[in-house]
């Protein structure tokens, strides 16, 4: 006992010892080595994180208000769809980016760095093209057929959607490279502006003009990827500023190099697929059973509930600077970015879960009451999702995508195969009961997943 007791001392000391060190470097501004890159990027990613949820939540809450349940569950039933098909556009491109530029600039070797930045350029706009042409062929189908929804335009405009946020995304991927946090945070707080002005313009004009719900979902899509657009050409202009890169004489990768790189966005492709499956399914299985109303409440409550998340999540930062470190460097820096996302995130439970009424009623509306309950029933994605957030640049560092392939395949496959069997086996119950389902299903197939990370990293 007496042993225990002296352990505990020991850890406590170590931790306020580590804590003061960081300070200490924030204080003086050294920022050198690892400890001080992850520090300085730690504050831009949590500023990023900060500034993104914050605006989302503003926006979510602008649109929830201004179109009401229906309404607002027909806008997220179709970016949920639209994001699916923006995943074929993506296919782990970004996280290669992140992966192998990173890696190289690491090594000093900034021209095959850049080899691979125009590789997985042209790449990316294949996919594009591949991403918006499906999405072109499908959408009628889907907003008809299957959802039986008024969405068919507002799917439409996802093409524009898809087109302007993934060139976005490929940008951003190579900021991130090159660990400019910086200019992510500014592109980041262009991005929130523009469409928390815009998208409101869009629907409180729309709304004056009495349009049909169809042509205001139309009107909210295309002006959200002005924005995107917007932001888009900012990071183009720093990109070429910076000069990150360099088409002329940059040359072509070997073989061997193209086939590591096909092989890790295979990977990272059935990753992302998965991913955007297991984000999204939940909204568009229910979207084929439920009205948009009850669609709407689940939206509310997962939308504040990601908000809350994002405080304790620091994985977009970690890949980056995992990729440079020694075996013992990255297990020790693992453990204790663990210790520190449990500590804020368990508070953030605690909080979400006792006051779970009052944030909805004050930050929606009393129309939105019926998202209370989901949201105390989601409340444990809060110990989970951050944890998942450390595990997956992790495995990304060490070259292991496999990993996160299978892991995340398996408990896509659970996601979906519980979401039909718990919406549909509740349904006769009423559709909140549906709703309630589809959370259960989140739920466990998030644990799941996150047990089977922790199993292949012992």
């Amino acid at each position: 006992m007496n042993f225990l007791k002296k352990d505990i001392k020991k850890n406590l000391k170590k931790e306020e010892s580590d804590i003061k060190g960081i300070w200490e470097r924030i204080k003086t501004k050294d920022f050198s080595g690892n400890t001080g890159l992850a520090i300085k990027n730690s504050m831009y990613q949590f500023s990023t994180t900060l500034v993104a949820k914050i605006g989302s939540l503003i926006f979510i809450i602008i649109l929830a208000r201004l179109l009401m349940p229906e309404l607002f569950g027909l806008y997220s039933l179709a970016l949920s769809t639209i994001l699916i098909f923006a995943a074929m556009s993506e296919l782990g491109v970004g996280q290669a980016i992140v992966r192998f530029v990173s890696y190289y600039l690491g090594k000093n070797k900034k021209n095959k760095a850049n080899k691979y930045i125009v590789y997985f350029g042209k790449i990316k706009l294949l996919l594009i093209f591949v991403g918006v042409s499906l999405l072109l062929i499908f959408s009628k189908f889907i907003s008809e057929t299957y959802y039986q929804k008024p969405i068919f335009l507002a799917l439409l405009a996802g093409i524009l959607y898809i087109a302007f946020a993934q060139t976005t995304n490929f940008f951003n991927a190579i900021l991130n490279s090159f660990n400019n946090f910086k200019n992510v945070l500014l592109k980041e707080t262009i991005f929130q502006l523009s469409r928390i002005i815009l998208v409101p313009l869009a629907i409180v004009y729309a709304l004056k003009l009495s349009l049909s719900d169809e042509l205001i979902l139309f009107y909210i899509i295309v002006f959200l990827s002005i924005s995107y657009l917007i932001t888009g050409i900012y990071l183009l202009f720093v990109t070429k500023r910076k000069s990150y890169i360099k088409s002329k004489g940059a040359g072509s990768l070997s073989k061997k190099d193209k086939k590591d790189a096909n092989r890790f966005i295979f990977l990272a492709a059935t990753i992302a697929l998965s991913g955007v499956f297991f984000g999204n399914i939940d909204k568009v299985m229910l979207g084929r059973f439920v009205t948009g109303e009850f669609i709407g409440y689940y939206q509310a409550a997962f939308s504040l509930l990601s908000s809350l998340t994002a405080l304790s999540a620091f994985g977009a930062v970690l890949l980056p600077i995992f990729s440079r470190m020694k075996k013992k460097s990255l297990d020790r820096a693992f453990k204790k970015t663990i210790k520190a996302v449990l500590l804020i995130s368990s508070g953030l439970f605690i909080l979400t879960l006792f006051f779970s009424n009052i944030a909805i009623l004050v930050i929606y509306g009393k129309e939105y009451i019926l998202a209370i309950n989901i949201l105390r029933l989601l409340s444990v994605l809060i110990l989970i999702l951050p944890i998942i957030s450390i595990y997956l640049p992790y495995f990304m560092s060490e070259n292991k995508p496999e990993v996160i392939a299978k892991s995340l395949g398996l408990s896509t496959l659970i996601n979906i195969v519980l979401n039909y069997i718990l919406i549909t086996a509740l349904l006769p119950y009423g559709q909140i009961s549906a709703v309630y389902g589809a959370a259960i299903a989140t739920l466990i197939s998030k644990g799941f997943y996150l047990g089977v990370l922790m199993f292949n990293k012992k």
